[in-house]
Formats: structure tokens, C-alpha cells, sequence
């Protein structure tokens, strides 16, 4: 480090000398560090010729105006890299006083009697230098960034008068970097993290205006074609932000050739079967995907005939790849190209490729504020019977954090769809998944018959405008009622029970096309379009700000343990740390045995929990099988249901939803009776429970705060390292625990599908007149003399997911906290190291902001 005794060539005796020692004293310089080394690089400029003076003021007043009154990023390096830009501008030479007192403020601002100065004599303003500069260690600046850094406040200056925005999350972190580039070669060895994104998932039917809602949150209108989500296919579609380059993207994800193939023949055999037990909606949908591809009256060939079709040659050439790729500028080609892949036309057979797709992801460009990190999910409810799709659908189910059910005004309390599939749903949202929020968006607001309106909901004429206002005054009541209802449906179901808090549920009623069209008389906030872009902008920053503190963090353990080697290490010191090893390495056996002790505890409750199920579902499972799939009423029409369900391994729902069977769920029911309530306790979705994992791991800390140990310098930053390694390693294990606890709650139902899969198959194969008894004696027979051994199988697989769970956690803070301890006695060294404790400083006032 360099000090202000350091600057040499300096003369002693000189006003120069005298002006430092002055400010010396007055604690205004403290310092001039190692990358301060412009202050002597301008050594030449102090010695310059006094005749300028008048030229300089007006630089001076430049300067002035931008660091008294915005603030700079982060140090001193920056505010001298400000004056280089200046001076370098100007051309011309500073007297010595004014440089110092130019330094004195770029430390802590312009004293009041020189600023009064400059009031009374203002100065002609000139152009603002060149945009960016580049100082000496390679930071680059613009003016207007640096108008943006921490200014220290001045006594004098009331608390109100200096309020300020706070530094973005970017800035933050390239001030991190910078600071870590400016003492270690290493600097590209931190990297800024990535996690999973946030998913939100999108419940509604075809029609009920989801592709406008999101062209108009994302600010572009006819961003996504009409009916690009959930048309006729069971297509996963998902959008998110392009951060890569100004085009649209899509990115397909296709069956492989033997994949296809397979569907081929379902399909096939969907469309011959003519016997009684054929299911409607499979071959309707059968249907549907082979003219789609093939073209009109494909559905009347065989597949041998279908097989020299030029199409079918084709086709297999889209499949050797499992991926197509879509990027273009425009907009409106992109739309066009992607089409095919994510949409059908009744009116147009042949060359719709949606029956090949697994998945799309739509990229948009100029959406970073929303979507850098969140993923909008479409969960498309059809009949659709691959097994391929139903599986990539459950599994991106489970990912959703959020979730959107999406109905027209109209609709919105009388139709059961998005209500029914919620509901099927909600084990995979709630004890199987990770979904904090759900939101119930009613669009088509602007749609109202405005007398047919003010009748039914019988409103006194006299309370109601005339002309655009009237409609406007319709809508908003109807908005308002709306919400009222959908609230009090929420507040009566099932699902509430997973959902705690009234925050956790919130309405919208929106117009995408008002939100266009200022013509249709709503303002943009009635519109409610903006309370749906803060929501997801709120979230987008606050995964922004989490990534940017660990980042920041990860820097700062760094200088840590740079700045843990600074002292020499003598003996006392020496056998300090060693003390501290020992000390830290003593906590963390305690702690791992205190975490021990929580984890057979909850292992026990959740094994007694579970016998209980057990027994239950032994007494009752026969009845429940019954039940769902021996109906007392009426059963024609059922064998085809049931049909259904066998091939789709004990699954089946209606392409209208207005069906839905699940025989591996009701077996389940019994074993996740008995386990739920401690299951939302164990693996909260949000908030505390008293009894949680979170919270355990977040309790688990090495440091003590009744150390026996003395307090130092070096120790206060081992200490600190420790903390933060802490703090990173509990928050990624709290990440891995929500898929963890995924994998342990869907773990039952698996293992019953597992148990019952060579009777489903069976039952599938049977065929002709009486197959419908002959399978459901099966599947009872089956479950029957399975029944004890199938469910101690799922009870024992939960318990040995756990017991994995508790290993895991255990064997990572063991790992990863000795690796921290390790790493924090391996920085003593002879050689005298770099003092870093201003960076240090610098860092804990970034973290501060984030805090904010």
C-alpha cells in the first residue's frame, strides 16, 4: 500500500506538502492506495503555471456540479478516474491549490464555503466530456454511471435533501468484480451464478385469451399468435427471456424416430379399433395428429399405405434431429415459421407438426426487467394419452413456484375446468411441488353487453353514466364482483388448505386489448395489465438481488481470507488458529449430532404416520378400486373409460377435463392422508413451521457466540469467512431439499404404479365381449393380493428417501464446513500480504444496499 509519505518528488518545504499534512490531519485523506496511483501521475499537472486558473473553474465547476450532487460508484479509484476524464477534456494545466481542494471533494465532498463560492460566481458550463473513459487498471467509466456510486453525506446536509436512487443489481456486481480484479489475478474464477428459474404456470383452455394476456404483460402486441397455447395438442410451451441477441427464438424439442413410431401405432390402433370398448376422445385425438401431419383422409390408410407416403419420408428426416431451432428479427416471420410447430387448423390438413413435439420454448427478445429470471409455463389440459407427454407435463408441474388460472370474466365462477384440473393438480403443486402463489386472471374484461349487464345485475340507471362511460362503469363493477365471488370460491375449496395465507391468492381482471386500444375507454392501470408486469418484475428483481448478493459475498469471503494472512505469523498467532481449528471442527461434530437427533425424530413420527396408512389402505383399497372403476350407476359407456385408464396405466381424464380418474392416486390417498399435515410442517412451501428442515439446516452454525477464544483482527475474519461459506452452503441445501421432498412425496404413487404396471398391461390387452368385467376382476384381484406388500413397499421407499435426505444434508455441511476450515488456515504466509480491509468495507456498504 502506498501512503501520502510515499509520494515522492514532493518538495517538503513546498505549499504542496503543507496542504497534505493539513488534510492529513483533518482525517480527509486517510490513505492513497495502491490503485490511487493516478494522484501521482498528476504531479505535473500541481506544478502547473497558475495563468489557466480562469479555464480551470470552468472544468472545475463541471466537476463539481457532478460529484456534489449525484453520487459516485464505489471508491476513490473512480472519482480520480472522473478527474483524469476532466482534466484530459480540458487541455490545460491545475494549479496546485485547486487541484488538492479538488481532491479533498472527491473524497467527501466540496466544502460549503468553496461551493458557496462557486454560487455566487458561476462559471460558463462546457459540453460534457467524452462518454467513457478507461483508467489505468482497465475499469472502464461513463459519466453517468459513475454519477451513480455511494457519496459520503456531509454534516451540513439534511437527511431529506440528499435522497437518492439506489445502485441497480448490475452495478453492484460489476463493482464486486472490479474490486476483486483490482487484487487478484483470479477474478474470472468467482462467477455471478446461475440457479433454476422461477416457474410460473399457466392453467385455461384454448380461447379463454391467454396468448393476448401474455403479448400485452410483455408489451407487444400479437407478440404470440392466437391460440399458440393449448390449441388441440398437449404440447408444453413455455416463454422466457432472450439474453443472448435481439432475435425471436424457438427451440423444439422432438420425439426421437423410435418414439414416434411407437405413437404411430397407438395411434393406429386407436383409429381401427371398432370394437365397443374404443374411447371417443383417443380417437378423436388420434385423428386429429394424423391429418394434422399427414393431411386430410390420412386416418382412412393403413400404416403401411401411410408408410410411402412422401409425407411419412419427411417426417423421419424432422426426427433424426431432437431439436429445431427457430431464430429471426422479425417478428412476424418468426411467428409465421413457429406456427406449425405449436398450432392446428381444422381447415387445413397436412404439414402441422405439433403431434412430433415434446415441448417449446419461445425466446423474446427486450424482456430482460421481466423474465431474466422466470420461465411462463403453459400446462395445457387435453386428453392426450402419451405417456412420454404426461410425464414431462407432471414433472414441469412440480417446478412451478407460481400459478396463473386463466378464464374469461364470463366463465370465471361457473366453469369448472381450470377449477378441476387445479384441483387434480394440487398434490404435485403443493406437498409434491413448490407452489407459493396462485393467481386467478379474468380477462376479456371489455367484453360486456352493456344493457344485458346493467339488468341482470340489476343496477339503478340513475347511478350509471351514459355512452363510454356507462360501459366503463359495467365493466368496473363487474370487475369488482368478480373478484368478490372467485375469492370466496378460493376461500370454500380444497386447495385453500394448501395455501395458508390470503396473500397466497390474489384475482385480476385484465383486458389485453384495452391495454392497445385507448379507444375501448379504460385507463392502463384499470386494465390491470401493469399489476401483472410488477408482479413479475418484482419477482425478477428479487432472484436478481439474491443472485447478486451471493456473488458479492463469494467476493468478499475471498478477500477474507486474503486479509486473514495480512498479519505476520508469529507463534501466538500460530496457536491461535489453531485453537480456532480445533474449537470450529469440535461445533460442527456437536452440531451434526444435534442434527441428527431432529432427523430420527421426524423419521420416527413419519414411520408412524405411515403404519397407519398402511393399515388403513389394506382395509379399504379393494372398496376404493371398486368404486372408481365398478360404478353402481349406469356403466355403459364406461368399458371405454376404463379402457382408457389400463392403457394409460391407471390414468385417464377426458379431453374436456370433465373426467378425470387417477387409480394410483386413490390407492395413495390413505398413506398421504396420514403423512400430509406433517408433510407441510417437515417441507413447508412458505413461512415457518417450528419443525422444518429449512429451519434446521438455517439454525446449524459452527460459529458460537459465546466463543471461549480471544478476540483479534485475524480471527474476526476467519470468522467471517466461516459465516458466509456458512450461509451459502444452507442456502443451496434448502434449494436441493424442495426437489428432494419432490421426489419423497411422489415416491408413494410411483411405487404403487410400479407395483400395479403388469396388470395394467394385461388389462389393456384384453379385448371382445365381456373384456369390461374381465378387467376390472383383474385390476381387483390384483390390488387385493398385493395390498399388504404394495404398500409396506411404498411406506419403506419414503422412509429410505428420507433417511437418504438426512445423509445428504449431513454429509454436505460436513464437507463443505471442513473444507471452509481447512481453507481458512492455509492463508498464513511470511510474505506480507496485501492489505484489503478497505475493499472489504467496500463490499459490506454494496451488501448494505442490497439489505435496503
Amino acid at each position: 500500500m502506498t501512503t501520502a509519505d510515499d509520494v515522492h518528488n514532493i518538495p517538503k518545504n513546498g505549499a504542496e506538502w503543507s496542504e497534505i499534512k493539513h488534510l492529513q490531519k483533518k482525517k480527509t485523506i486517510h490513505t492513497i492506495h495502491m490503485y490511487d496511483t493516478d494522484f501521482i501521475k498528476y504531479k505535473s499537472h500541481i506544478k502547473c503555471a497558475r495563468e489557466t486558473l480562469s479555464l480551470f473553474f470552468i472544468s472545475l465547476a463541471f466537476i463539481f456540479r457532478e460529484v456534489h450532487t449525484q453520487r459516485c460508484i464505489s471508491s476513490n479509484v473512480r472519482r480520480l478516474t472522473l478527474l483524469n476524464t476532466t482534466v484530459e477534456s480540458t487541455a490545460v494545466s491545475c494549479p496546485t491549490d485547486y487541484f488538492l481542494l479538488f481532491y479533498r471533494s472527491a473524497i467527501s465532498g466540496a466544502p460549503e464555503e468553496e461551493m458557496e463560492a462557486l454560487k455566487k460566481n458561476k462559471p460558463p458550463l462546457l459540453p460534457v466530456p467524452s462518454q467513457s473513459r478507461t483508467c489505468s487498471d482497465g475499469l472502464s467509466i461513463d459519466p453517468t454511471m459513475v454519477s451513480q456510486g455511494t457519496k459520503r453525506k456531509r454534516d451540513h446536509e439534511s437527511s431529506h435533501s440528499n435522497i437518492e436512487p439506489p445502485l441497480t443489481t448490475d452495478m453492484i456486481t460489476e463493482d464486486a468484480r472490479q474490486i476483486l480484479k483490482r487484487v487478484t489475478k483470479n477474478s474470472n474464477q468467482i462467477n455471478i451464478g446461475s440457479r433454476k428459474k422461477a416457474t410460473i404456470g399457466i392453467f385455461g383452455k384454448s380461447g379463454e385469451g391467454k396468448s393476448s394476456l401474455l403479448s400485452a404483460i410483455l408489451g407487444k402486441k400479437d407478440l404470440l399468435p392466437s391460440g399458440c397455447f393449448g390449441a388441440c395438442t398437449a404440447v408444453v410451451t413455455q416463454v422466457e427471456a432472450n439474453l443472448n441477441d435481439s432475435n425471436y427464438k424457438a427451440e423444439i424439442e422432438l420425439f426421437s424416430q423410435e418414439e414416434w413410431e411407437n405413437e404411430l401405432k397407438d395411434l393406429f390402433r386407436n383409429i381401427k379399433d371398432e370394437s365397443e370398448d374404443r374411447n371417443d376422445d383417443l380417437f378423436e385425438i388420434a385423428v386429429e395428429k394424423i391429418t394434422a401431419l399427414y393431411g386430410v383422409d390420412a386416418d382412412q390408410k393403413t400404416l403401411e399405405e401411410l408408410k410411402n407416403d412422401e409425407r411419412f419420408a419427411e417426417i423421419k428426416t424432422y426426427l433424426s434431429v431432437s431439436k429445431k431451432i427457430i431464430s429471426s428479427s422479425n417478428l412476424s416471420e418468426f411467428t409465421n415459421d413457429v406456427a406449425s410447430y405449436i398450432q392446428h387448423s381444422e381447415s387445413s390438413s397436412g404439414g402441422w407438426y405439433w403431434p412430433l413435439v415434446k415441448s417449446v420454448t419461445i425466446m423474446i427478445p427486450e424482456c430482460r426487467e421481466l423474465l431474466e429470471h422466470i420461465v411462463l409455463l403453459d400446462l395445457p389440459g387435453t386428453g392426450d394419452c402419451n405417456k412420454i407427454r404426461d410425464d414431462l407435463w407432471k414433472s414441469k408441474l412440480r417446478e412451478c413456484s407460481s400459478v396463473w388460472i386463466v378464464s374469461a370474466i364470463n366463465r370465471a365462477i361457473t366453469d369448472r375446468d381450470p377449477w378441476g384440473i387445479l384441483k387434480h393438480c394440487i398434490e404435485e403443486l403443493g406437498p409434491g411441488g413448490k407452489c407459493k402463489r396462485i393467481n386467478f386472471i379474468c380477462t376479456k374484461t371489455d367484453e360486456i353487453n352493456t344493457a344485458a349487464y346493467i339488468r341482470s345485475a340489476r343496477l339503478p340507471r340513475d347511478q350509471i353514466s351514459e355512452d363510454k362511460d356507462q360501459k366503463k362503469a359495467c365493466i368496473l363493477h363487474r370487475n369488482d364482483h368478480a373478484k368478490t365471488r372467485v375469492k370466496e370460491k378460493f376461500e370454500n375449496s380444497e386447495i385453500k388448505k394448501i395455501f395458508i395465507t390470503d396473500n397466497q391468492f390474489q384475482v385480476f381482471t385484465v383486458s389485453s386489448d384495452a391495454f392497445f386500444d385507448h379507444n375501448l375507454n379504460l385507463e392502463s392501470s384499470e386494465t390491470e395489465i401493469p399489476k401483472l408486469q410488477d408482479d413479475l418484475r418484482n419477482l425478477n428483481k428479487s432472484i436478481n438481488r439474491e443472485l447478486t448478493k451471493d456473488y458479492v459475498n463469494k467476493v468478499k469471503g475471498t478477500l477474507l481470507l486474503i486479509q486473514s494472512g495480512q498479519l505476520d505469523p508469529d507463534k501466538k498467532t500460530i496457536e491461535m488458529k489453531v485453537n480456532i481449528r480445533n474449537k470450529f471442527e469440535e461445533n460442527l461434530r456437536s452440531s451434526l449430532i444435534e442434527l441428527d437427533k431432529y432427523f430420527d425424530s421426524i423419521y420416527n413420527e413419519l414411520e408412524q404416520h405411515l403404519s397407519k396408512g398402511v393399515e388403513e389402505s389394506v382395509q379399504f383399497c379393494v372398496a376404493s378400486t371398486k368404486a372408481m372403476i365398478a360404478p353402481n350407476k349406469d356403466g355403459r359407456g364406461f368399458h371405454k373409460i376404463l379402457g382408457a385408464l389400463c392403457k394409460n396405466y391407471g390414468c385417464y381424464w377426458s379431453k374436456n377435463w370433465d373426467v378425470v380418474l387417477d387409480l394410483n392416486k386413490t390407492l395413495a390417498k390413505y398413506l398421504h392422508k396420514y403423512i400430509d399435515e406433517d408433510f407441510l410442517k417437515i417441507f413447508p412451501v412458505t413461512g415457518k413451521t417450528g419443525k422444518s428442515v429449512q429451519e434446521q439446516i438455517d439454525k446449524f452454525s459452527i460459529i458460537q457466540s459465546d466463543s471461549a477464544y480471544p478476540s483479534c483482527d485475524i480471527l474476526h475474519y476467519i470468522q467471517n469467512f466461516i459465516e458466509i461459506e456458512e450461509t451459502k452452503l444452507k442456502e443451496a441445501l434448502n434449494r436441493d431439499i424442495v426437489d428432494m421432498k419432490k421426489d419423497i412425496y411422489s415416491s408413494i404413487k410411483i411405487t404403487i404404479l410400479n407395483q400395479m404396471a403388469s396388470c395394467y398391461q394385461q388389462a389393456a390387452a384384453v379385448t371382445g365381449t365381456g373384456s369390461m368385467k374381465i378387467k376390472q376382476d383383474l385390476l381387483i384381484s390384483t390390488v387385493d393380493n398385493i395390498k399388504q406388500d404394495m404398500f409396506n413397499k411404498a411406506k419403506v421407499e419414503v422412509l429410505k428417501m428420507f433417511n437418504n435426505l438426512k445423509l445428504d444434508v449431513k454429509n454436505a455441511l460436513e464437507s463443505g464446513l471442513q473444507e471452509a476450515i481447512e481453507c481458512s488456515q492455509s492463508q498464513t504466509s511470511k510474505k506480507k500480504r496485501m492489505d484489503v480491509s478497505r475493499e472489504i468495507e467496500q463490499l459490506e456498504r454494496l451488501l448494505d444496499q442490497l439489505s435496503d
